[in-house]
């Protein structure tokens, strides 16, 4: 149960609890005082104070507020949205614990045992970088019968931001359910040290997997820098039946010019306006009266 605070000494109690998100500096002068009084303040407020408060606590209290924030993912009785932001955030405080074990075996066990909406928040809590010691768990939700523990493990394992785990994922892109394959496609760029293999494994892809994927994944391909040898995949694409992956592959020609002027001349550019689909004609016309490539122009 929650504690009942008096009506006058709770009025006193926030106000005191404003003043401090009011004036984030004095929170460190008081830290002391100001972590005792938000602390109250969390099991009384109203949702959007205690939003703030979790906010500013997160980045001064470590140590005080994670038993907190536990303590609100696992309450049934608490809003959902709080439930999440409590999961997130003990994610974000989990590398710099002094001890997180304890906590990380919480969070294990209620994924092992909790109901549904709790083994979702526990996924999200224990996805942090360097938390080796949740990796096995998470694994084994790639193989859940839930497909939302499936993709929730996806960005877990992501997070945890271990080279080594890259492997397992690149194998369920070749086995696992559609929304699997997905997720990990969407997660895969945070392996910044591998990015040559990340775009190998979207190449591929887009080369041999399912049509339905390949807007994404082109997007996905353009956000890992200018490549020229990706213009041949891009060229063919131009012919795709899918307007919206043609419309793409020319904005990434597009881009490429800066490094290659020869792989779409403003000739084939001009082309597309006459392109059936008004998608492929509005992104041409863009293409041609926006900012031009800084290398020669070749009209």
């Amino acid at each position: 149960m929650k504690k009942i605070i008096p009506f006058d000494a709770r009025q006193r109690l926030l106000e005191q609890a404003r003043r401090y998100l009011e004036t984030p500096n004095l929170v460190f002068r008081e830290r002391d005082r100001a972590v005792s009084v938000l602390l109250k303040a969390l099991k009384v407020a109203d949702l959007d104070l205690r939003r703030e408060i979790i906010l500013i606590l997160g980045g001064v209290a470590k140590e005080e507020i994670y038993w907190p924030l536990y303590d609100i993912l696992k309450d049934e009785d608490e809003p959902d949205e709080l439930r999440d932001q409590a999961a997130i955030h003990l994610a974000v405080i989990g590398p710099f614990l002094d001890d997180p074990q304890t906590l990380n075996r919480r969070l294990i066990s209620d994924l092992e045992q909790g109901e549904l909406d709790l083994r979702v928040r526990a996924i999200m809590a224990l996805g942090w970088e360097g938390n080796i010691a949740a990796a096995i768990p998470l694994i084994e939700c790639l193989y859940d019968p839930f497909p939302e523990i499936q993709e929730m493990a996806v960005n877990a394992l992501c997070n945890l931001k271990e080279s080594r785990l890259m492997g397992l994922l690149a194998d369920r892109i070749e086995k696992g359910s559609f929304e699997q394959q997905r997720a990990i496609l969407f997660n895969l760029w945070r392996f910044r040290d591998r990015q040559e293999e990340v775009a190998a494994i979207y190449r591929r892809v887009l080369e041999e997997g399912d049509p339905a994927l390949r807007r994404d994944v082109l997007a996905l391909l353009g956000q890992l820098g200018q490549r020229p040898e990706n213009i041949a995949l891009y060229r063919a694409f131009l012919e795709d039946e899918n307007p919206g992956v043609r419309a793409l592959a020319l904005e990434r020609l597009f881009e490429l010019r800066e490094l290659e002027p020869e792989c779409l001349t403003t000739e084939e550019l001009m082309a597309f306006l006459d392109d059936k689909a008004m998608e492929v004609k509005r992104t041409a016309l863009s293409l041609l009266h926006g900012p031009r490539p800084s290398s020669q122009d070749e009209g």
